[in-house]
């Protein structure tokens, strides 16, 4: 249902910015009361939506609830169909195209997953909607909506058993519809499959909900939970498919992390493991697909992470952690937590008021900047309100007895099935307390900055340090508030926003490669924060780790430095090698590769006099220069696949006039693509580092 890429427009900057909110029953007590409070909650956070040029055309809205098993049991049995106890069986909320052909084959690869996962089809509804009050655009694009119901199968005894097999049988039926390439194919969307849980939601206005889902009129439609959303969205465009809830979590504010969160989550396809998951564990790749929003993309991490057995706090807790390195107050046990799930996934930072559900668990938590506002009150019969604001649900004060907000990194957090609310010091307490953190990080990782390391003698070049610098561009700037920093003490550089100089396809100076790939600029504005808000939840440490499974695993051993450098101070001893050849490498641990290099007359027709490389004939084109650029990642094939842990790209000296860093992109490429880059650090050297 989304666009596809053009103009100014690309789907990778979808971002939402939203209102949110849940009323749940600490008892975990069902009843249609909460559905309707759901739904009065989500109309008093009209105002935090959008609308279109129609008044009507909204950029969406949702309802998410715990399967109303009474509703269903006696909806299907109209049909001729009898529904397994509450808890054996589950449902998808399908969105499938209008069109006929290939609606009847996207419910062809789902039944298809069903059999191949051993479960059992029950059978198909048609979701009841009354679409006369939506806008011209929504009804045009609307989707057919239909609920599929899927039994356990054999060996399957569990609900959380049946989850898993749900979430397979929805990923592996998704991969297979994209690669049908129907022409109608991106109309196709699961807004949930699960045995617990079912989303109604669309490109719907806040009042519009329980107007067009015709079930949540039903007083037999009965839930201890509602999670509600109406959507904001930033540079996008507004679809069904991107209204939230999504399955597991409903999102206020902006990931502006979320390229490179998305990116490792990619590179570390090949170094996740899971034994719960098991064989299973390669069906759901891709996990993340090109073009969804950022809050789609942080459900879909979060999912795996719980159907790979964390618990839904446990995983929270993992993609949006407190600010704890500088914390100095802290609980050893609760640093050593973090600290050692810091090197397995990257804090998903904000602005981010992120509220979530597994459907027996409902909580919300802020990311550890707190820049977005979320409160919540507890009444004196067992409901708890949480929302954008205040007032999102009229209450009288004499039935309120507790009121607060959320704050920064903490978690709010309703366990129904215990039927109370858990404090933040005890969820978490609990959680570092499960397992030897410290002793575990103590044992398998690898400390950067106390490398053993020989000073040598600096190698003394015969080119004039003047005319070095020229050749690779370095400026009176560079040198004072880029390189000066980071050799006196060790800082990243910062500077202030604003450059006036031209862009460098537009500018007629020699400028360097990095030049022309520096336009990317952050898209979302931010108040500004204290200096001590940002001395506690910045920080310039780095760690590199493969997810696995909760035991630490060998073959990803974390490596963490202070330095944003990752050899701080001395030269270390690397055992050097160099390949010159893919099939046979001089030693099997070899952490040096060669660099190749081509001519600066391929790149820029610039004065210098053309020269040979050791390597590479002369050439001008521009796919003799594509095949040079290249070549690193072959030779790198062997020691990325040997049992070396570190990878070394050198650049060549400034008096060969060449390109020397430029091959480093597509042996990482390589690395990323294969699985490697959790496993093997690696290191590029060059004189254009200040740009890299």
């Amino acid at each position: 249902m989304s666009l596809d890429a053009q103009g100014l427009y690309h789907p990778s900057h979808e971002h939402d910015a939203c209102g949110v909110g849940f009323v749940a029953h600490i008892k975990g007590k069902r009843s249609h009361t909460i559905v309707e409070q759901g739904l009065t909650v989500l109309r008093n956070l009209t105002h935090r939506g959008a609308v279109g040029w129609d008044p009507k055309l909204s950029d969406g809205a949702g309802l998410l609830i715990q399967i109303p098993d009474r509703f269903l049991r006696e909806e299907m049995a109209r049909l001729g169909v009898r529904l397994p106890p509450a808890g054996q069986y589950g449902v998808g909320m399908v969105f499938l195209p209008r069109d006929p052909a290939s609606r009847i084959a996207c419910e062809y690869e789902i039944e298809r997953a069903i059999k191949e996962e051993g479960q059992v089809l029950l059978g198909w509804r048609d979701v009841p909607v009354d679409n006369s009050d939506l806008a011209e655009p929504a009804r045009r694009i609307e989707p057919v909506i239909r609920q599929v119901f899927i039994g356990r199968g054999r060996g399957i005894t569990v609900t959380d058993a049946l989850e898993r097999k749900l979430y397979i049988i929805r990923k592996s039926s998704g991969h297979a519809i994209q690669a049908l390439r129907l022409k109608h194919g991106k109309e196709f969307y699961v807004p949930s499959m699960s045995a617990r849980t079912v989303c109604y939601k669309g490109m719907l206005l806040a009042y519009q909900v329980g107007e067009y889902y015709l079930d949540l009129k039903d007083a037999r439609v009965e839930s201890a939970l509602a999670l509600v959303h109406q959507r904001f969205s930033t540079n996008t465009f507004p679809s069904w498919d991107l209204a939230h809830p999504f399955r597991m979590i409903c999102h206020n504010g902006e990931i502006n992390t979320v390229r490179g969160n998305v990116n490792w989550i990619r590179a570390r396809q090949g170094a996740i493991s899971s034994p719960i998951l098991g064989a299973d564990l390669h069906k759901i790749w891709p996990l993340i697909y090109d073009g969804q929003s950022d809050s789609a993309s942080f459900d879909n991490a979060l999912e795996l992470l719980v159907m790979g057995g964390y618990s839904v706090a446990h995983a929270m807790m993992m993609m949006i952690p407190e600010a704890w390195e500088n914390h100095t107050l802290m609980d050893p046990a609760r640093r050593a937590f973090y600290e050692y799930h810091a090197a397995m996934m990257e804090p998903w930072d904000g602005p981010a008021s992120i509220a979530f559900t597994d459907g027996r668990q409902i909580g919300a938590t802020l990311d550890r900047n707190g820049l977005r506002p979320s409160r919540y009150i507890v009444t004196d019969d067992d409901l708890v309100i949480m929302g954008s604001e205040c007032g999102c649900l009229p209450v009288p004060e004499e039935k309120i007895i507790k009121k607060w907000r959320l704050q920064p990194g903490k978690m709010f957090l309703v366990d129904l099935e215990k039927g109370r609310i858990v404090d933040d010091k005890e969820l978490k307490d609990s959680l570092a307390s499960a397992r030897p953190y410290a002793e575990w990080i103590e044992r398998i990782r690898d400390k950067l900055d106390e490398v053993e390391s020989d000073k040598t003698t600096p190698i003394k070049s015969k080119v004039r340090l003047l005319d070095r610098q020229q050749a690779f561009a370095y400026t009176q700037e560079d040198l004072k508030f880029i390189m000066q920093p980071m050799a006196a003490a060790g800082e990243e550089p910062v500077g202030s926003m604003g450059n006036d100089s031209p862009l460098a396809v537009l500018s007629d100076k020699n400028k360097t490669l990095y030049h022309y790939f520096k336009q990317l600029f952050a898209q979302v504005t931010r108040r500004c924060g204290s200096r001590c808000r940002s001395r506690c939840s910045i920080s310039t440490r780095w760690r590199r780790c493969g997810i696995s499974s909760a035991t630490p695993a060998a073959s990803s051993r974390p490596s963490s430095s202070t330095s944003p450098t990752p050899w701080p101070g001395a030269r270390p001893r690397w055992k050097r090698a160099s390949l010159r050849s893919p099939r046979r490498p001089r030693t099997r641990c070899a952490r040096a590769i060669r660099s190749s290099s081509f001519p600066i007359a391929w790149w820029t027709a610039s004065a210098w006099p053309s020269r040979r490389c050791s390597r590479f004939r002369r050439s001008t084109s521009t796919s003799s220069a594509r095949a040079c650029a290249r070549r690193p990642a072959w030779w790198s094939r062997p020691a990325a696949r040997a049992k070396c842990t570190t990878l070394r790209c050198s650049g060549a000296m400034a008096q060969k006039r060449c390109i020397p860093i430029l091959p480093w992109k597509p042996f990482f490429h390589f690395i990323f693509k294969t699985g490697l880059r959790p496993r093997r650090r690696s290191r590029a050297m060059s004189r254009e580092s200040a740009r890299a």
